[in-house]
């Protein structure tokens, strides 16, 4: 898999050599060291402070957590203090031995701990019953897997990350803990890096960059998860919407827009009311009455039955498809406080939607078609490093609507697709929509961290479900098959994403300011501002810094602000109709006639590429 291009050709863009870092899920013996580490630090937390009482602590992606009861909140110091305790246990090279014992053995031996939160997970878990032991020293409730001794784990392969809030069970309703967050590595080399990394995403990451550059905040008043975007952003929002808009022309879209409620009654027959209903805000009902008997308004998850009222509202001819209806359409999710990260993770998020009706005939090529869209969208974006996840459904879950025939047909044209194309692709069984499988576009970015972009979706159930139809060639009424596909995916998490991996250098084609023009003095400030007025006469989006400021400023200031392009302008510069060109892509550049600049700029945004 290719990395991904760098953006700029700065220094801080130099990498050490590449430091493969499998994330827990890929890699048995660092789900062992990772799990390990985690009862360790649990027995160095409870020897440290004998009143805390321990609930689960299982190993994540990149490490581990364990969840306490303390009296006290935990400190920085306290963690240097586990840190050290933890080093002592692992140097001990205790052995990791794995008990069999009865359930009424179990209870009564953590009865004699006092430890009632054991008692809880007990009462949940199948036999046989496993306790975990780290030599005769401390023992936990675990399936595992573990290694067999301490000293197959590196004292300087692991530290401790931070300290958060969670509750028992995931219910604000019960005991709030404290979450001590780790990572283990199988060599101090993966550590170094994997910190490294975390420093990176720092600097990259879009919260802190959004700010700096003005593109978004979030506020109080409004509510957690609800961005609200400043004129740049905004901007930057536009700018991705119109690029995808004349792309879309360009193939054959047409442009809707739906209301952001509509009746609770519209998502029950598409199924979002009963398989969706815990992640949907909750129903508007004008009284008691009508909420005992889900009758109101409800905000909405989708925009899928949006677009089919609008196909069922003629009878629809198969000249006609496929008819293919596109919208960037505003939907809401009822997101956990906790799950919310930034743009990432929002509540109010707008979706680049479309949903295309095709005859059973139409379906392989028009969802060629729409697979191809996408890979034009990631090109444009310097999006190179992503592969394909089928996401399939779970034979063994009860999640899904309709029939096996209609998701042996719909997963068969998928797979289909990304075989005519020879996409390197995986199968995510489980991770199908409630109602048909997709094609996701998993991207992986600078830092190796992993996002899902695009996606398309066959659907044979909603048709269904709606009694959509149209009369075919032969006069008779058959049922058309849907296809969902949104080549951004969420317009907010793409900023997001885009944000950290350009590390705030935006192309010039995207940044919301393009150009700024930097006059030496006040006598070029007339030429500057005449230049800005051409500028943006051809859609360049340009501004005179007229701060009054020294250059050297002037020149701090825009690359503060990540400007693109900077222009300066001295008395050569207007004697000879030029612009001293500076680009954060490039450096220097010297003097440039404005004709050319002006072309120059003018091709960039054409072609979606820098100056």
């Amino acid at each position: 898999m290719p990395s991904p291009m760098p953006v700029s050709a700065s220094p801080e863009d130099d990498q050490p050599e590449k430091i493969h870092l499998p994330r827990t899920s890929e890699s048995e013996p660092l789900q062992k060291i990772r799990h390990t580490t985690s009862h360790v630090m649990a027995m160095a937390v409870q020897k440290l402070f004998p009143k805390v009482q321990v609930t689960i602590g299982p190993s994540i992606e990149t490490g581990f957590y364990y969840d306490f009861d303390s009296p006290e909140p935990f400190t920085e110091k306290d963690l240097k203090a586990i840190k050290k305790e933890m080093t002592k246990i692992i140097n001990r090279k205790l052995p990791v031995i794995r008990e069999e014992v009865s359930r009424e053995e179990a209870r009564q031996r953590i009865q004699a701990i006092n430890e009632p939160y054991k008692l809880e997970i007990l009462e949940g878990l199948q036999e046989p019953i496993t306790l975990y032991h780290l030599g005769d020293q401390w023992w936990d409730l675990c399936a595992g897997p573990h290694v067999e001794s301490t000293a197959e784990l590196n004292p300087d392969a692991f530290d401790l990350e931070s300290v958060a809030g969670a509750y028992w069970r995931g219910d604000e309703t019960k005991a709030q803990l404290q979450r001590i967050y780790g990572t283990a590595w199988e060599t101090p080399a993966q550590l170094a890096e994997y910190k490294r990394r975390k420093e990176e995403a720092l600097k990259r990451d879009h919260r802190k960059l959004g700010k700096e550059l003005g593109l978004f905040i979030f506020s109080d008043s409004v509510g957690p998860g609800l961005p609200l975007w400043t004129p740049k952003g905004t901007v930057l929002r536009s700018i991705l919407e119109d690029f995808l808009k004349q792309e879309q022309l360009k193939r054959g879209y047409l442009p809707v827009v739906t209301p952001h409620i509509a009746r609770v009654d519209l998502f029950k027959t598409s199924g979002h009311w009963q398989k969706y209903k815990e992640d949907m805000f909750p129903l508007m009902a004008e009284d008691e009455a009508a909420a005992a008997l889900e009758q109101g308004f409800v905000m909405k998850p989708m925009n899928c039955p949006f677009h089919i009222q609008i196909y069922k509202n003629e009878l629809r001819s198969y000249r006609e498809l496929p008819l293919r209806l596109a919208e960037f359409g505003t939907v809401y999710r009822y997101e956990q406080s906790g799950e919310l990260g930034g743009l990432t993770r929002v509540r109010g998020f707008t979706v680049d939607d479309s949903h295309l009706f095709v005859t059973p005939e139409q379906l392989d090529a028009e969802f060629l078609s729409v697979v191809d869209l996408i890979l034009s969208v990631f090109k444009s974006l310097q999006l190179k490093n992503f592969k394909a996840r089928l996401s399939f459904r779970d034979p063994d879950s009860d999640k899904y609507i309709g029939s096996d025939e209609a998701w042996d047909k719909a997963q068969g044209a998928i797979r289909r697709a990304v075989e005519t194309l020879g996409m390197d692709h995986f199968e995510g069984i489980g991770e199908a929509a409630f109602y048909g499988p997709k094609l996701d576009f998993i991207f992986q970015d600078v830092l190796d961290r992993e996002w899902q972009l695009g996606t398309v979706q066959v659907d044979y159930n909603l048709p269904e479900r709606f009694d959509l139809e149209y009369v075919a060639e032969d006069g008779t009424r058959k049922r058309p098959v849907m296809i969902h596909r949104a080549p951004f995916g969420s317009l907010e998490r793409l900023i997001g994403i885009l944000i950290e991996e350009y590390a705030g250098d935006f192309p010039v084609w995207l940044a919301p300011i393009q150009v700024r023009l930097l006059a030496v003095s006040e006598d070029q400030l007339p030429f500057a501002k005449q230049v800005v007025s051409q500028l943006l006469a051809i859609g360049i989006r340009a501004e005179v810094d007229t701060s009054g400021d020294r250059l050297g400023k002037l020149i701090r200031n825009a690359e503060k602000d990540k400007i693109p392009v900077m222009a300066v302008v001295g008395a050569k510069e207007v004697e000879a109709n030029s612009l001293s060109i500076r680009t954060r892509a490039a450096g220097e550049l010297g003097a440039i006639p404005v004709a050319e600049v002006l072309e120059r700029l003018k091709a960039a945004n054409e072609n979606h590429a820098n100056f």
